[in-house]
């Protein structure tokens, strides 16, 4: 008879040693670099928003005159 393949599967002595420690992670950061971020997009977009909400509104005013 054969043995199954878990059965026979032999344990590794390095899994049975204990886990080596993380090495620490460091962050370097450079001093001369600033955080600068660009949101011109964002007022676009802000802007665009706010033309078709008013344009939306106006165009429903409107129609209350003629749906009346």
């Amino acid at each position: 008879m054969s043995k199954s393949k878990k059965s026979s599967r032999a344990v590794s002595s390095v899994s049975a040693s204990a886990p080596a420690a993380p090495r620490p992670v460091t962050v370097t950061r450079s001093a001369t670099a600033e955080f600068n971020p660009d949101y011109s997009y964002v007022t676009k977009d802000l802007k665009r928003i706010g033309i078709l909400a008013v344009s939306f509104i106006s165009i429903l005013v409107i129609l209350t005159f003629f749906l009346r």
